[in-house]
């Protein structure tokens, strides 16, 4: 059985399911199973998708966002490559056991992965020009003979530019499938997973125009059709992936988040300063990133970093070069600093509805640099501003250019082919569940230390092997011995 595996990064399951207009997808549903599908926290593209590939939560792969502190420095923050992630994907144990795989553009994945077969790195690549981003390398003449030059991501899609971003993302994203077909035809294959980031872009760049409820809706905008006509693209390019396939393959189509709409700005760290957790040397005269800014450590208790989500971090003696905060005093610092944010409110008064995490209630384990709180404003409807210089707590602008969306803790999933007996929704399925799922229905052993369980997909269970005959068990025990293995 062959296994393919398409993302649409971002997708919103009220649209996937809910758009008439989706054939394809409608097809596929009628076919198998679907629902909604829980995300990781936090719910971002990295490490969501990788998340996803090993069954592991952020904290087991010790990436927790697009950038990570490297050490306990006040400056070492590194961003987040292929070479960040030790854990087997699936593409892994596909190859553990003879397989051979397609992975494209499954973040983070530059430097290209390699793979038993072929890899193509993702938005992250800096440049398909200057720098390799495929395995083997001669995959790259492939596609450029195929599409010219290779488009990993728009440039620029934080943009008041609307009529430049929609078309730059319907012309990558058919590049995008014509690639995706070609390997599906031209490579031998087993297992085969890509991830379209054009939709993740269309969210951001679109949704106001096309949800409602947002703040800044307008009905009569040129664009209020733009998402809905780019969800209807994607389904006839994955019509035309059907085409290509046989009865035995296995199919998903899955995102690893949602997204909704995007409320404005909290600026965490202009909340740090207002409590006093957060001390500078100056205030700065014009709204001035963190990394910029004139901290005075000694006095400086914590701190966060911006995003879709906050993480906040405590400045512990010991721990960090000029930590001001006992170690012993460190636990009730966090739980009011938790208190505080989950206190914080609207521009009208109002309870904004934050919610702060602690990573080791949240996480089977902790690697590498942790923060102390990943805090989520407004149950994401407010992103965190991390600059400082606004001179108030919340903002309607976005530090990093016009965004419509923030992302949504539930994305979406829809399978089927051999052995999913299951037909319609499914309730309670998780992103972790999805790697484990798909080996076993494959016939690949489930790794160990994987935290999702196997979906009850009605396929029938999947038997453990028959114990091993007692002659075959002695015959290999004496070959370990002969080897030295067994005293």
């Amino acid at each position: 059985m062959k296994i393919l595996v398409i993302g649409l990064d971002c997708a919103a399951p009220d649209i996937l399911f809910g758009h008439d207009k989706l054939a394809n997808i409608r097809s596929l549903m009628d076919a198998g199973c679907w629902g909604r599908l829980e995300s990781v926290n936090p719910p971002i593209t990295v490490p969501a998708w990788m998340c996803m590939s090993t069954s592991r939560d952020p904290g087991s792969l010790g990436v927790y966002g697009f950038r990570n502190r490297s050490d306990h420095s006040y400056g070492g923050l590194s961003i987040v490559d292929s070479r960040s992630i030790r854990e087997l994907a699936m593409w892994d144990q596909v190859a553990r056991e003879g397989g051979r795989s397609v992975v494209i553009g499954v973040p983070p994945s530059f430097p290209p992965r390699k793979v038993n077969g072929v890899s193509v790195s993702c938005f992250m690549t800096p440049d398909t020009k200057g720098y390799e981003y495929t395995w083997p390398h001669e995959a790259r003449r492939e596609i450029e003979d195929l599409v010219g030059e290779y488009p990993v991501d728009v440039k620029g899609f934080r943009t008041d530019d609307k009529e430049r971003l929609k078309d730059e993302i319907h012309e990558m994203t058919r590049k995008h499938f014509q690639v995706v077909r070609h390997f599906l035809a031209k490579r031998d294959w087993d297992y085969f997973q890509f991830v379209e980031i054009g939709l993740d872009r269309m969210h951001h760049g679109f949704w106001k125009h096309h949800d409602p409820n947002h703040v800044d809706h307008d009905p009569q905008s040129p664009y209020k059709d733009v998402v809905r006509d780019y969800y209807r693209a994607l389904d006839q390019e994955i019509g035309e992936i059907f085409a290509l396939l046989d009865e035995e393959t296995l199919v998903l189509v899955v995102s690893d988040h949602g997204a909704r709409p995007l409320d404005g700005g909290f600026c965490v760290n202009e909340w740090l300063i207002r409590e006093g957790y957060l001390v500078l040397e100056e205030y700065p005269k014009t709204v001035t990133p963190f990394g910029e800014l004139a901290v005075d450590w000694g006095r400086t208790r914590a701190w966060s970093e911006g995003g879709y989500y906050a993480r906040v971090f405590l400045n512990v003696r010991g721990r960090e070069p000029s930590g001001p905060v006992d170690p012993a005093d460190a636990a009730a610092l966090r739980d009011e600093i938790a208190a505080g944010l989950e206190a914080s409110l609207d521009p009208e008064g109002k309870a904004l509805g934050t919610v702060a995490f602690k990573p080791e209630e949240i996480y089977r384990e902790l690697r590498n640099v942790p923060p102390d709180l990943i805090v989520h404003f407004g149950g994401l409807a407010w992103r965190s501003i991390g600059g400082v210089g606004y001179g108030a707590i919340h903002v309607r602008e976005n530090d990093t250019g016009p965004d419509d969306c923030n992302h949504d803790t539930y994305g979406a999933f829809v399978l089927a082919g051999p052995g999913v007996g299951a037909r319609g929704q499914i309730e309670g399925a998780r992103l972790l569940d999805i790697a484990p799922t798909l080996l076993a229905l494959g016939g690949y052993d489930v790794p160990d230390g994987m935290q999702g369980r196997i979906l009850p997909t009605g396929g029938g269970s999947h038997p453990e092997p028959p114990d091993m005959p007692e002659e075959a068990e002695a015959i290999i025990r004496r070959r370990l011995s002969g080897l030295g293995y067994l005293g």
